[in-house]
């Protein structure tokens, strides 16, 4: 993954939350563009858990970003 490829999902509006995959099999969810940062290098990313606790992630760990769905699909009432 690239960071360009994180940087469209982090700038995409309306934002649409994601998690990051790492090679080490953890599963880090982006709830809300706020709960995440860029290092200046573009190396790693820091994600914040909405209990304050944080991820430091290093881009090169990165193996898969999720996106989550629109949402459900609505069907219209049939008439």
């Amino acid at each position: 993954m690239t960071t360009r490829e994180i940087r469209e999902l982090y700038d995409a509006r309306p934002f649409r939350p994601f998690a990051i995959h790492m090679a080490d099999g953890r599963r880090v969810k982006v709830e809300h563009p706020e709960f995440m940062s860029f290092a200046p290098s573009g190396r790693s990313v820091h994600v914040f858990e909405p209990d304050g606790s944080a991820h430091w992630i290093d881009m090169l760990l990165v193996t898969d970003l999720e996106r989550k769905p629109n949402g459900a699909h609505r069907r219209g009432r049939k008439r």
